[in-house]
């Protein structure tokens, strides 16, 4: 659909189930305390720890949402500071709304919330709300990195070792080095959603220098690709670009579709973690 574009943070897609499953089900307001009392009784200093210089608390990133010459929808991605079951985390809210003139249309307001562990950048808490056209969607996941399980509106269930949601991926894909990357090399990530936990592939597609609205930038391009089936395969691939420098801010992705492309180009940015290297003449 048009304004669901930032699949590499939306989608809800991957049909490839990589671990067993154990199903309980959980009352929604039981969650938090779960995830709290375990982690009261476990160490968490053992938990990974991860350089991250690519993004902070602070940072907002404003983008349209294009189709053709008409703006369908704005997109917001903001960081924030938070502590969470005593430990210090990144607070990352999405939002996606179409225009007014489009609502006639399709009326489109997603919210996306996820809590990021700032030493390990894994995610301790996700949560989900859509309301596109006449469709609803409510979802939250807690995570225990100790004893691997993910407690959700659904149920329990066993998660891998620093599983991602999808919002926390595209973060954690930010502090990776593609420095001495070649074109097709590729990374794997295990994404947990609903129920299951699913394979995600990003693959470097190679430097390309991008001018918009907003810049110039000299970006590192990737695709973030479903193993089997979703929105990655079957709707057409998706591609984006990130500043070649230790920020890897998103500026531009294109999903190409049956009938052309779809666009979400940067339009705003601030509270960067130090100055864009890569924006040319700038």
């Amino acid at each position: 659909m048009i304004l669901n574009i930032l699949g590499f943070l939306t989608s809800d897609s991957v049909n490839t189930i990589l671990i067993s499953q154990e199903r309980v089900i959980v009352k929604e307001d039981t969650l938090k305390s779960i995830i709290s009392d375990t982690l009261n009784f476990r160490p968490t200093d053992t938990l990974r720890k991860i350089e991250n210089r690519a993004f902070r608390g602070g940072e907002y990133l404003r983008f349209n949402i294009n189709y053709g010459f008409i703006t369908a929808g704005e997109a917001i991605l903001r960081v924030s500071d938070t502590i969470y079951n005593g430990r210090i985390c990144y607070k990352v809210n999405f939002s996606l709304d179409s225009k007014p003139f489009f609502d006639v249309f399709y009326k489109v307001r997603d919210r996306y919330n996820t809590i990021i562990d700032a030493e390990g950048i894994f995610p301790w808490r996700f949560e989900q709300h859509i309301r596109e056209g006449g469709f609803s969607r409510d979802f939250m996941a807690e995570f225990d990195h100790i004893n691997l399980t993910a407690a959700t509106t659904e149920g329990s269930y066993r998660i891998p070792s620093y599983v991602q949601d999808i919002m926390s991926a595209f973060y954690y894909t930010r502090t990776l080095d593609f420095s001495s990357a070649k074109p097709g090399e590729t990374i794997t990530l295990n994404n947990f959603y609903k129920d299951s936990t699913y394979e995600l592939t990003v693959k470097y597609k190679g430097k390309q220098t991008i001018e918009l609205k907003s810049g110039k930038f000299n970006c590192i391009v990737v695709e973030p690709i479903a193993k089997e089936g979703g929105l990655f395969k079957s709707e057409g691939k998706i591609y984006i670009w990130l500043t070649d420098d230790n920020h890897k801010m998103p500026v531009f992705v294109r999903a190409k579709i049956v009938i052309g492309s779809i666009e979400s180009e940067l339009v705003e940015y601030r509270g960067i973690a130090g100055p864009i290297n890569m924006k040319v003449g700038g």
